[in-house]
């Protein structure tokens, strides 16, 4: 049973990541070099925040509840600060380098930003949903009885499925992101920014689970809503893609902006 457990959280929480990967990016070193760097600079963001949580513990190690529990929070929200910082500094990066390949290669079709912004938030996604998970996922294992102590016995199934928005959510805030970066709508960065932070501050709804799913499905919502049509889509272009009649849709084939 554990080992059913295990396999079938793995494949919800990163099941349609490694879907997204082999289908569309995969085939193309060029994205799967800007996905592994995506992931890195999701690796740094995590570092500086650990690097800061350390130094509170050590300052905070020996006060009483409700301040260790504030400054928790404090660094939940300052994680994903960071994390949306960093971002903004790999679209950046990723602006520089599509401008240097075409000096370099005029004649050669550079990425589209469009392209690149979904790559780099699957790569933010697919690392954060990892180390987000993969303590718990190891737990699944055994030994030991979830809920026997009255906690919910769905738990490893509710962090798979809360991993799943995660990741989604970080490529739809790569998408929505890089786009308002490029038209300079600087208001949008706040919305993803907001956003973040709210969902983030879910899991401190713990130990009702069924509400924070539903409110981070939600977002989740929104937030694809707004990516498909931020990415090129329409209701038409969606209808020939059910339809299997669109080889172009939307990011695949992108033409450089």
């Amino acid at each position: 049973m554990t080992a059913a457990v295990f396999f079938g959280c793995a494949f919800i929480a990163f099941g349609p990541a490694l879907a997204l990967y082999i289908f569309t990016i995969a085939s193309d070193p060029l994205r799967v070099i800007f996905l592994i760097a995506g992931a890195f600079f999701w690796l740094v963001s995590l570092l500086l925040s650990s690097i800061f949580w350390f130094i509170v513990r050590l300052t905070t190690d020996h006060k009483d509840g409700p301040i260790q529990k504030y400054m928790l929070i404090f660094g939940v929200l300052l994680s994903v600060v960071v994390q949306e910082i960093f971002r903004l500094a790999y679209y950046r990066l990723l602006k520089k380098a599509n401008e240097g390949l075409k000096i370099i290669n005029p004649e050669e079709t550079a990425p589209s930003m469009r392209l690149l912004a979904y790559v780099s938030g699957l790569g933010f996604g697919i690392m954060s949903g990892v180390f987000s998970f993969v303590n718990t996922l190891s737990d699944s294992l055994g030994p030991g009885t979830v809920g026997i102590h009255g906690d919910s016995p769905q738990f490893f199934l509710n962090s798979a499925f809360m991993t799943l928005v995660i990741i989604l959510l970080h490529v739809f805030w790569g998408i929505v992101f890089f786009d308002g970066c490029e038209k300079k709508k600087w208001y949008i960065l706040l919305i993803v920014l907001l956003t973040h932070l709210l969902v983030s501050a879910q899991t401190f709804l713990s130990p009702h689970y069924g509400i924070n799913l539903v409110l981070a499905y939600m977002i989740l919502a929104l937030m694809g809503i707004w990516a498909f049509f931020v990415a090129g889509g329409s209701c038409r272009s969606l209808k020939l893609c059910l339809l299997c009649q669109d080889k172009d849709f939307l990011l695949y084939n992108q033409r450089s902006r």
